[in-house]
């Protein structure tokens, strides 16, 4: 992978950690909010975020406990990528496509595109 895209992708990566730390922040704060949060991310994303959430990209919320812990592992949008230049097409697809949280950080659109594309989102 190009090192100018994996740049990319670890800052829109932080970003969105930071959007995330904001949520959670909120929700320790706000019973209400948290409660939202837990029965329609989808909305309080949006809500949030300001920007439209794709319909076929979903969205769950799930709180630890004390005796339990959760790691994510987000896709890796290296597994699809080659290491070759990429083509017009692909550079396009960078370049545009739909964007999610992007108005806190340009960024994080490119890779989310990366990402729906890697997973075969629309």
């Amino acid at each position: 992978m190009h090192e100018e895209l994996k740049q990319i992708i670890s800052q829109a990566m932080n970003t969105r950690f930071e959007f995330e730390q904001k949520l959670i922040q909120r929700a320790w704060e706000d019973e209400n909010f948290k409660q939202e949060l837990l029965s329609n991310p989808k909305a309080v994303f949006a809500r949030e975020s300001g920007e439209e959430i794709p319909t076929n990209l979903e969205i769950e919320v799930i709180q630890e406990t004390a005796n339990k812990v959760y790691l994510v592992l987000p896709t890796n949008p290296a597994s699809s990528e080659s290491e070759e230049e990429l083509s017009e097409a692909d550079l396009e697809t960078v370049a545009g496509g739909n964007c999610i949280l992007g108005s806190i950080m340009r960024p994080q659109c490119i890779a989310f595109t990366l990402l729906r594309n890697a997973n075969g989102l629309t």
